[in-house]
């Protein structure tokens, strides 16, 4: 397994830059930017970094309710149509609250998710009545976010709600970034300070505020909730991990691009802005929104009648197993999640007795061994730890406890796949990964799949595996006839 772990690298960190031409510091404002702005300034109040994040929810589902109330909307079609709006806005990514402040820019958004939710309504409704509810709503979301983004511009310009936030990395950008915040005050940022592996010459808790390996002590010390990523190329493994293991449903991090004077293949809703100087927000991802719960009703939806269906074929391949072995099943511990066990139950396989080893050889395996593993249908009977809850139907595959430590101690992102639970099948193994494979590779695509997951993705995943099946199954028996 070819890796090199990643070294601690010390670089100079740059002065910061003195005030230019028509820019004056603020009274007290020392060289450094935290010098002042980390200790001086107070702490934002304990309730702003969870109602902030609500804002847009709270202002869109008060605005679309109003609109039912007054156009005297039937109670199911409002029961329909207001739930819905609020899911595509939420699944669009507009629902969370931009650095930018620009609504003309979300404008889009806010009128598909008004207009999509209608195509239902039409069997209920007449035209002209769902047309001007349509028209209603899109009015009411962009005036509500309006008069909500004055009032929050308006009160942040008087120093309160403000929001705390570190810049991870330190390079001439992200200092450039650090002034904009202090000197924007509209924005309602309050810089905490550079996380970043000082130089020998200076001392950490001035411009370099702590360690990045500390970032989530400087998230709960600060109440931040807002964390920019400024980091270089050789820095970025040791950052992944640090920011996957500090994410939460209040924390909204962005990412500078390593260009940020090209224009990005992205629309300007999805950006986040300080002062010209774009930035990536990065997903919050399924264990942080709330996708565990839908997560797992896909599970109880879908499994159960997965079971149904393959009920036949497993009880015949179990009987075919145990004309060959002394048991049909075996079970095995195998680590599903952080510090979670389960015993997922497989189709025996192996012939010999008290196999350890990481991959079975034919021999030990026998043709109906083979033909199962082969086949991937020696794991039917984990669609029961499914239903239980010990597993899903997608997500990266559980290692026994023996060779998940032995991976996690030589490759850094392999423990971050335990971020959710194990699944039946999952992102790397539809692309081949699985077997006697690379282990780094299932790593990059499990992570890849917690970090872009939906139940869009599952569903794609499901439809994968099966066709991996069958084409299997179809070789088998084109095989069995040419041998004939």
């Amino acid at each position: 397994m070819n890796w090199q772990p990643v070294r601690d690298r010390h670089r100079a960190v740059p002065a910061p830059r003195a005030a230019g031409p028509g820019e004056t510091r603020r009274p007290g404002e020392s060289e450094g930017l935290t010098g002042s702005l980390g200790t001086d300034s107070p702490l934002p109040a304990s309730w702003t970094p969870s109602l902030l994040p609500r804002l847009f929810p709270a202002v869109d589902l008060l605005v679309l309710g109003a609109v039912a109330i007054v156009l005297r909307l039937p109670g199911p079609a409002a029961l329909l149509y207001v739930p819905a709006v609020l899911l595509s806005l939420a699944v669009r990514g507009t629902q969370r609250l931009p650095l930018r402040s620009r609504i003309s820019d979300d404008a889009g958004s806010l009128l598909t998710a008004a207009g999509l939710p209608l195509l239902v309504l039409f069997a209920w409704l007449p035209v002209s009545r769902v047309l001007l509810l349509g028209a209603c709503s899109a009015a009411a979301l962009l005036f509500g976010r309006s008069v909500a983004v004055f009032v929050l511009r308006s009160a942040r310009s008087r120093g309160r709600l403000l929001e705390s936030v570190v810049i991870v990395g330190r390079n001439e950008v992200a200092t450039e970034l650090a002034h904009a915040m202090t000197r924007r005050r509209e924005l309602g940022l309050r810089f905490v300070g550079f996380l970043d592996r000082p130089d020998t010459a200076e001392e950490v808790g001035r411009d370099v505020l702590a360690r990045p390996e500390e970032l989530a002590e400087v998230v709960r010390r600060h109440r931040v909730t807002r964390v920019v990523l400024c980091c270089t190329d050789e820095r970025s493994p040791e950052i992944t991990g640090v920011v996957r293991r500090c994410r939460s449903s209040t924390l909204d991090i962005c990412v500078l691009p390593r260009m940020p004077g090209l224009g990005l293949a992205a629309s300007r809703a999805s950006l986040d802005e300080v002062w010209g100087i774009p930035l990536l927000p990065l997903r919050r991802g399924a264990h942080a929104s709330g996708g565990g719960f839908a997560k797992r009703t896909l599970d109880l939806l879908l499994a159960p009648v997965l079971s149904l269906l393959t009920l036949p074929v497993l009880l015949l391949l179990s009987i075919a197993v145990r004309c060959r072995n002394p048991a049909a099943f075996f079970r095995q511990e195998r680590i599903t999640a952080a510090g979670a066990l389960t015993r997922v139950t497989k189709l025996r396989t192996v012939n010999a007795t008290g196999h350890t080893g990481w991959t079975p050889t034919p021999g030990q395996c026998g043709k109906l061994g083979g033909w199962l593993r082969g086949n991937h249908l020696d794991e039917l009977p984990q669609l029961w730890n499914v239903l239980r809850g010990g597993m899903s139907l997608v997500g990266p595959r559980p290692e026994r406890p023996y060779y998940a430590v032995r991976f996690a101690a030589a490759i850094p992102s392999y423990a971050d796949r335990h971020r959710v639970v194990g699944g039946l099948t999952g992102w790397a193994q539809v692309h081949g990964l699985h077997g006697d494979t690379s282990i780094v590779e299932r790593a990059r695509f499990d992570n890849q799949y917690i970090e872009y997951w939906s139940p869009w993705l599952d569903l794609v995943i499901l439809v994968r595996t099966a066709g991996v099946v069958l084409r299997g199954l179809i070789g088998s028996r084109r095989n069995r006839q040419r041998g004939q």
